[in-house]
């Protein structure tokens, strides 16, 4: 068993790859913005990469361990603590019953990653343990940590409690001026952009609002233009350029709602009437996770095959890293 000290910012469950195949009955696949220090995480405790753990937000938690167990934190640095002393992230931590594990705010990135040898012990929802707040549902009971709460592991497995570290070129790299190059591809609708836009697109550098969460990344930027078909289309599809009829949103998709820019996220909304000219692949999510509001986004142009085998890439970095 584990006791909440302190929750943290919005400190919660998730697990990788999330809970997938669920949209058509409304459900996201939430799961870990930065998958790939949540991997490392996990497979430094001996855990699949996959097992629930726990995500921390701008401000980690304070937590007490009832018992002895195996820990890794990964992702920003949260300048973690165990009794007063300071530990190392990318790197597995033998705890002993009766400590305290206390995280601080971030020095740089956005989200750091808390793994438990034999992973956190909630139920699945539809095939998943990933929070999703907005619903209710998933991890511990639907939200994030509590003051006061408890929570219980897996059985452990028998790793060795002997210093396991992750290589530096393994892991993510953070930049320290928030200055991030996002890897994008074109569509579902780039279409309707006019080619002077996506030129602009492409050569601005986009600065992230602070009004993003789990469900959607605000950007701020110029105006956009819009091709012959946005303006000139039957009225179903709506008042502005930007409307389209309703139509399932790509997870990553550049969602133009007017003139602002929002990327889907993990927690973003099913579906809806406005067009995604641009989609931010899965190979650069972990990017949007470690960036913080004030962040700078260069966007680059890639084809679909390049964007697969960036992911193909990362998979073998994580695979290689123990």
């Amino acid at each position: 068993m584990i006791t909440v000290v302190a929750p943290g910012l919005d400190t919660c469950v998730q697990d990788f790859p999330g809970r997938l195949g669920c949209y058509a009955f409304g459900f996201p696949p939430s799961g870990p913005l930065d998958s790939w220090s949540f991997r490392l995480a996990n497979a430094l405790v001996g855990n699949t990469t996959g097992a629930a753990a726990l995500e921390c937000q701008y401000i980690g938690p304070t937590l007490r361990f009832q018992e002895d167990c195996l820990i890794a934190i990964t992702g920003a640095d949260m300048s973690p603590e165990l009794d007063g002393h300071p530990v190392a992230s990318w790197q597995r931590i033998a705890v002993r019953k009766g400590q305290t594990l206390a995280m601080s705010y971030a020095r740089y990135g956005a989200r750091a990653y808390l793994a438990f040898c034999g992973g956190i012990d909630v139920p699945e929802f539809m095939g998943s343990r990933s929070t999703f707040k907005k619903a209710g549902v998933g991890g511990l009971n639907g939200s994030c940590l509590v003051e006061g709460q408890t929570f219980s592991l897996n059985g452990s497995r028998a790793v060795d409690d002997a210093p396991v570290t992750i290589p530096e070129d393994r892991r993510p790299h953070i930049p320290s001026d928030n200055h991030w190059e996002i890897e994008v591809v074109a569509g579902p609708n780039d279409d309707w952009i006019a080619e002077e836009s996506i030129k602009q697109f492409i050569e601005t550098d986009w600065k992230l609002s602070s009004k993003n969460d789990r469900t959607g990344f605000r950007l701020e930027g110029p105006d956009w233009t819009f091709t012959d078909k946005a303006h000139n289309k039957p009225p179903e599809h709506g008042e502005y350029p930007s409307n389209v009829i309703d139509y399932g949103y790509p997870i990553g998709g550049i969602n133009l709602g007017g003139q602002t820019p929002i990327i889907l996220v993990n927690d973003a909304i099913t579906m809806g009437g406005f067009i995604c000219p641009f989609t931010v692949p899965e190979c650069a999510f972990w990017k949007l996770g470690q960036s913080v509001p004030g962040s700078v986004y260069q966007f680059q142009l890639v084809s679909v095959e390049e964007a697969q085998r960036l992911s193909d890439k990362l998979s073998a970095l994580i695979a290689g890293a123990m």
